[in-house]
Parts: structure tokens; C-alpha cells; sequence
């Protein structure tokens, strides 16, 4: 039998400010066999999301950051080959973080079998995987959404947004999106069926936000932080809930951004107003995935959840595809086909 070789990015250098291509290397290697008690994987789909920007940090975090030499962490869709794994068969299709690469070896553990009747594998990483999830738990845990409230969202046509505001939409609320750009505004509205969504890129973003939010805003789902952040603070109603669950439009400071200090007015607000503001990482409610699954997929099926995938062909245009996304050029759930 041939030995298989293996494709995969590792870090090879720790970025100042933007990633740059030469922060990552591609290696390859024979991929030994796999073992007594472990199985082979044949990377299908790799995801790529704005979280592993700050695993390439060496800052303490929520998770251990990339050593540099190590494989760049992400979910991945895997067929499973060999397997020496009591419960995993080959031809088996599994999500698990098994990184930038092309083949992994796996003990079975973090690993989840993917139901293919549930759509497309590729979801497993997107609309009903950890960014659906994301959605999911942080809108109904944290955001508490009513009948008739306004949710604001931010990144609204991204994997993570665009589930935010269809699930209010489901529950009774009205949906206003941020996006950039006119073509991701129109997504949001004529295909997601959001209310309204206004363009960040445009000007006047916080006099066009608050003619989209004429009531004010009762939920504000925070993936961006930055200018929408600001634009958003003043049209939070009195007990209005922040789920905050990224900050993308920060992941590649290098400083403090520039005053005045803004601090003392979040806080005036938080007080004045008993805003909620709280983080949360998707693992918080790891018991809800069953929920989680049945729910959306039914969702689907009925025709109230749409979804988008940004399909880039190949594992070497990883990087390259992972650079633009922190600068909001993918347009959906950006995930890399590596094999068939």
C-alpha cells in the first residue's frame, strides 16, 4: 500500500496587526499509519472563521493559542478512511477540529458523526455547525428576543449573523441587519427576509441605523464592535440584552484605537439604562445541541432558515481566503473544499 502524503498549514509566525500569507506554512509529509485505537481522516470541508485570529495570538485567552510549527487550528468535515475506533467505520462522515490539513489521525474524541440527511455535509460547519449554534444559543440564552422587539445584528450576511435575524424574525421580532455593502444588504433582505440592513461602509451609519430602528433597539447581537458598536450604543432601549460574541473589526489591533475614552459613556449607559452586556463562547451550552440540530434543520426544511456558503476550492488558498475574511470579503460561510 502507498503511504498517504499529508498536506497542512502550520503557523510559522505570529502576526503584528493583519495576518500576511507568510504567517503560515504548507508542509508536507508521509502520514504514518494510524494505529491501534485510533483512525484515519480525509479532510472533505475545512472551516474557516474570524475566532482563529486570536488563536495565532500569544495572549492568554478562552482557548490555548497555535504554537508556531503547529497545525492551524479549525473544524473540519471528515470521510473516515481506517479506523481502529470502536463507533467509527470508514466511510464514516465526522466534524471534529482537526485543523488546516489534509489528513488527520484521531482518537475519536471532539469528534461527531455528521447525518448527511440533514443537508449538505458542508453545514455541519456553517448553518448546523458551531456558527449555527452560535446563533442559536446566544440569541435565545442571552438575547431573550419578544414579540415585537427590535434585534439589531451585526455582520448580518456572515454564518453567524444571518441565523441571528432569521431566528428573530421566527420569534416574532423585527430584524435589522449591518452588512457591508449594497449586494450583502440586499442578501439580507430579499433572501434572508430581514426588515431592513444598512450599510456600513456607506455614510451617516448611525443616522441610517436609527431610521432603520425607529423604536430603538432591544437586542443587539454584537459580532463587529468598532463604528457599529458606536452607532448602535445610543439606540439601546432601557433594559435592551448585548450577546457579544465577537469583535472582529478588533482582531487586528495592535493598540488601543485612538480617543476619546468612550468607557465612561458605555458605562453611563449600562447603568442609566440596566443594559445587559454579556460574552459567551459557544461551548457554554454544549447541552443544547440536540435542541439546536432539530430545531434549525426543521427550520430548513420549511423553508424559514436560508443559508449561503463562500466555497473556496483547494487547501493551499486557505490562508489567502482566511486574510480576506477578516477584512469582510467572503460573502456567506466561507469554508475550504479540500477533497470531493
Amino acid at each position: 500500500m502507498n503511504a498517504l502524503r499529508n498536506r497542512k498549514f502550520v503557523l510559522a509566525a505570529r502576526p503584528a496587526g493583519e495576518p500576511k500569507a507568510s504567517d503560515f506554512k504548507l508542509i508536507e509529509e508521509e502520514m504514518p499509519e494510524p494505529g491501534e485505537g485510533r483512525a484515519l481522516l480525509r479532510t472533505l470541508y475545512l472551516s474557516l472563521d474570524p475566532y482563529m485570529r486570536g488563536r495565532m495570538n500569544a495572549g492568554k485567552s478562552y482557548a490555548p493559542p497555535v504554537e508556531i510549527g503547529d497545525v492551524m487550528v479549525g473544524g473540519a468535515v471528515s470521510e473516515v478512511i481506517r479506523s481502529g475506533v470502536a463507533g467509527l467505520s470508514p466511510g464514516d462522515i465526522v466534524e471534529g477540529r482537526t485543523g488546516w490539513q489534509a489528513y488527520a489521525i484521531t482518537d475519536g474524541s471532539g469528534l461527531r458523526k455528521v447525518d448527511p440527511a440533514l443537508g449538505p455535509v458542508s453545514t455541519a460547519l456553517g448553518v448546523l455547525g458551531m456558527p449555527g449554534m452560535t446563533a442559536y444559543t446566544g440569541l435565545l440564552n442571552l438575547g431573550q428576543p419578544k414579540p415585537g422587539e427590535t434585534v439589531v445584528v451585526a455582520a448580518a450576511s456572515g454564518a453567524v449573523g444571518s441565523l441571528v435575524g432569521q431566528i428573530a424574525r421566527i420569534k416574532g421580532c423585527r430584524a435589522v441587519g449591518v452588512a457591508g455593502g449594497p449586494r450583502k444588504c440586499d442578501h439580507v433582505v430579499n433572501e434572508l427576509g430581514f426588515d431592513a440592513c444598512v450599510d456600513h461602509r456607506g455614510p451617516d451609519l448611525a443616522g441610517r441605523l436609527r431610521a432603520a430602528c425607529p423604536d430603538g433597539i432591544d437586542v443587539y447581537f454584537e459580532n463587529v464592535g468598532g463604528a457599529v458598536f458606536e452607532a448602535v450604543l445610543p439606540l439601546l432601549n432601557p433594559f435592551a440584552r448585548v450577546p457579544v460574541c465577537g469583535l472582529i473589526a478588533h482582531y487586528n489591533d495592535v493598540a488601543p484605537p485612538p480617543g476619546p475614552d468612550r468607557l465612561p459613556d458605555l458605562m453611563r449607559q449600562v447603568l442609566s439604562k440596566r443594559l445587559m452586556l454579556r460574552g459567551f463562547i459557544v461551548g457554554d451550552f454544549a447541552e443544547q445541541r440536540g435542541e439546536f440540530l432539530e430545531e434549525t434543520s426543521r427550520w430548513i426544511r420549511e423553508g424559514r432558515v436560508r443559508y449561503r456558503e463562500d466555497v473556496v476550492e483547494g487547501l493551499e488558498k486557505a490562508p489567502e481566503a482566511f486574510i480576506g475574511l477578516l477584512k469582510g470579503e467572503n460573502f456567506g460561510k466561507l469554508v475550504v473544499r479540500v477533497a470531493s
